[in-house]
């Protein structure tokens, strides 16, 4: 059985589908790209807490970054915000994002929790 929640008419925020949660793309609001990744990041753990699951269940993420050169930092905060022994699968390039601001997206799935 499909699932989703707080759909629209172009996507759904969250997709649940024997008990894999999809993420639609979470951005972030700030000016650098830190500021950017915690808002994201705290936006995906809102969604994870809403439907039943959390960061220690990511499967897997994927990251685009306007430009790579924000690498080191987007991965400063990443690595504060993935619990120890909990690193999902990840794969992080380059993308153009939607709006010129944008610095970071990040797309996870992840599983209900236990």
């Amino acid at each position: 059985m499909i699932e989703r929640f707080e759909t629209g008419q172009r996507m759904g925020k969250v997709v649940k589908h024997n008990g894999v949660l999809y993420l639609c793309g979470q951005v972030g609001s700030g000016d650098t790209v830190a500021e950017q990744t915690k808002d994201c990041l705290s936006r995906v753990d809102a969604l994870l807490e809403n439907y039943g699951s959390s960061r220690k269940h990511i499967l897997q993420a994927i990251v685009w970054l306007a430009n790579m050169t924000d690498f080191n930092e987007m991965n400063d905060v990443w690595d504060a915000w993935v619990p120890e022994g909990h690193a999902p699968a990840r794969a992080c390039g380059e993308a153009k994002l939607a709006r010129p601001q944008l610095r970071v997206e990040v797309i996870v799935t992840a599983v209900e929790a236990e």
